[in-house]
């Protein structure tokens, strides 16, 4: 049995040729859809806003490069949601409003107003015709209201010869923008006052005060006895804080030192009983206040070697927030020649408010 074979070698070429042709003729369809027919894009595209937020009125700041010098008389602006392509319907962002914009300042190509024809999602900026090299340019808006809703939006750009953005544009840009959701972060300070008593307080800390008796010992007519105590006050009050004193005199039964009603040195012999909150000399005892606040005794508790106790007397007023403050008080006793045996005791309630 006979068999014939026939060979045919398929048309490659053809095949070569049909599809180069229909990639050429895809460029040219690419090219006829994408690329304008009129000048060069502008460079360096940058668009800066002040708050990203949804719905915020706030500042646009447009920089471009004009590539090419020639006459410039107007420049178009406009806000699309669809696309960043001159010449292309443009479908305005929603919420957003340009119409209340104000050119608040320009550099490079200058002298620019914002033109009638401005609408909600377009700029307008006009000058009488000029020549213009070319170089940078930055237009910083104010009032501007982004787009309502988050999400990504362009701005196209067209520069044009003549003042009122008609006629063949000269060149061209666009570029993409967020808006975003807001962050919020809240935070609480909440007020407080720091306040403790103590013979001592080491450390600036109230959880170091110890002690809260003082013993004179043996009063005696020829010299003074006395001894020391502290406070510490801090606070985030805003008018600050205030301390007052209250008490008796020392006393023994129906016996009493009096009290010093008024300020007055350490006179051994005569009977007396007070404080103040500085470091003294006569008797040697005291310190002045310290720590990193700014407090200060009030002024008959704020005199070296002179003392006084008058029972809800004010000793400290400081009328803003202040750091931690130390203060000591610096207590004497005298006595005359024919002071009643006893032993005299008194308890001292200090007292501190903070002033919000």
């Amino acid at each position: 049995m006979n068999h014939s074979f026939v060979l045919k070698r398929p048309p490659t070429r053809k095949l070569l040729v049909s599809v180069g042709l229909l990639c050429m003729m895809l460029a040219v369809a690419w090219q006829v859809l994408f690329t304008p027919a009129y000048g060069v894009q502008l460079g360096d595209r940058a668009l800066q806003i002040a708050s990203s937020e949804a719905s915020a009125t706030t500042d646009y700041r447009l920089t471009f490069t004009l590539p090419t010098a020639g006459t410039l008389g107007s420049i178009d602006i406009e806000f699309c949601s669809n696309d960043p392509f001159p010449g292309t319907a443009c479908t305005a962002p929603a919420g957003l409003d340009a119409s209340t914009a104000v050119l608040a300042d320009q550099t490079g190509a200058t002298g620019f107003s914002i033109d009638g024809a401005s609408t909600t999602n377009r700029i307008v900026l006009t000058r009488p015709p000029a020549s213009e090299p070319t170089g940078p340019a930055t237009y910083h808006f104010s009032g501007v209201t982004s787009p309502s809703t988050p999400g990504s939006y362009y701005a196209r750009i067209q520069t044009f010869a003549t003042a009122d953005a008609t006629g063949p544009a000269s060149d061209y840009g666009g570029l993409a923008f967020a808006i975003t959701n807001a962050i919020s972060i809240s935070a609480t300070v909440p007020p407080y006052l720091i306040f403790c008593t103590g013979v001592t307080i080491p450390g600036f800390n109230c959880v170091n005060a110890s002690g809260d008796y003082i013993d004179f010992g043996e009063l005696s007519p020829s010299k003074a006895h006395g001894g020391t105590s502290q406070f510490l006050v801090a606070t985030n009050a805003v008018d600050g804080y205030g301390v007052t004193v209250n008490g008796t005199t020392l006393t023994s039964g129906n016996n009493i030192i009096p009290a010093m009603a008024s300020n007055d040195v350490s006179r051994p012999g005569l009977g007396q009983f007070g404080f103040n909150l500085r470091a003294n000399a006569t008797p040697s005892s005291g310190s002045d206040p310290s720590g990193p606040g700014a407090g200060q005794p009030q002024s008959n508790y704020n005199q070296p070697n002179s003392y006084r106790f008058v029972s809800g007397d004010s000793i400290v007023i400081n009328p803003a927030a202040d750091n931690i403050r130390v203060y000591t008080s610096s207590y004497i006793a005298n006595i005359p020649t024919i002071q009643a045996p006893g032993i005299y005791v008194t308890t001292l309630t200090y007292v501190c408010l903070a002033l919000f």
